[in-house]
């Protein structure tokens, strides 16, 4: 049996509010767990003290046991100094995925291709003015 130490949603619709527990890894979020090891409230603010609370013998206890807390379980620990964590890295974080990529070079063709049309468009009436002032001299004179 594995055991994971994670967050089990309670609260109402729009109100989260979690305990964080330890359970088997098998068994549902928020099903049966064997041990609650302390709460989280992300409705406080980010500096209040009660924004998450751990009962830190007892997490230090399941750690050593064996218990592998999920990564947002971790980063808590890592900021109650409990277990550090690793940072990870993520290069392409910041990238679009590719069929956002691919959107972007349709719309940057369209654009092009507007462009272009509205570049002949305005070029066309300029060379046909001249020659439409021609055929009217010459309806004039005959």
């Amino acid at each position: 049996m594995s055991v994971s130490m994670r967050l089990s949603r309670g609260g109402s619709k729009k109100r989260p509010y979690y305990k964080i527990v330890v359970s088997n890894s098998r068994a549902p979020r928020d099903g049966k767990y064997l041990e609650q090891v302390g709460t989280y409230n992300p409705l406080l603010a980010k500096d209040d003290e009660n924004r998450v609370r751990l009962v830190e013998d007892r997490v230090r206890y399941w750690i050593g046991v064996g218990a592998q807390p999920t990564d947002r379980v971790a980063r808590m620990l890592d900021k109650a100094g409990i277990k550090e964590r690793k940072p990870t890295n993520n290069p392409q974080a910041g990238e679009p995925g590719k069929k956002a990529k691919e959107r972007a070079e349709e719309k940057a063709e369209k654009a092009r291709e507007a462009a272009e049309a509205a570049a002949a468009a305005s070029a066309a009436p300029a060379e046909e003015a001249p020659a439409a002032e021609a055929a009217a001299e010459e309806q004039t004179e005959a």
